[in-house]
């Protein structure tokens, strides 16, 4: 089986050391997945690393910069988590350090969501599993 596409994407928390909040957003294409909810991010472009990437994929969806935080392990051998046959995905959690959250580039709309609130959106089955650790993070 060939090695899956990399994915990069970001746990966007309001603070990196004390985090209470995680931004969840909808996509609104490719079809079958428009309406789902996810966190932010996107493929490596050739020539890019996967922390290259998840910057100008969070300029380019969300306006924003980022102060990049832990990486949030997935199952794989590699550390990733599995998105798709075709997709696997790295997290890192992350803070916003200019701009503002803005919906400009694949998403409808923005929640900035509390551990207690995290099921409330109906996630992407693939990045389930991702928020569920992500939530372990949160606090009250």
């Amino acid at each position: 089986m060939p090695e899956p596409i990399a994915v990069v994407g970001a746990a966007l928390l309001d603070d990196l050391s004390r985090p209470r909040l995680l931004l969840a957003a909808r996509r609104t294409e490719p079809s079958h997945l428009a309406g789902g909810w996810e966190l932010p991010g996107g493929k490596v472009d050739p020539g890019e690393t996967e922390l290259e990437a998840l910057h100008r994929e969070l300029r380019e969806e969300l306006g924003v910069d980022v102060v990049v935080g832990e990486e949030v392990t997935g199952p794989r051998p590699d550390g990733r988590w599995v998105l798709s046959e075709r997709y696997a995905i790295r997290v890192w959690t992350a803070q916003v350090s200019g701009g503002q959250v803005s919906l400009l580039e694949d998403h409808d709309e923005l929640h900035w969501l509390a551990a207690g609130e995290l099921t409330s959106v109906p996630w992407l089955p693939a990045d389930l599993p991702i928020v569920e650790a992500v939530g372990r993070l949160l606090g009250p």
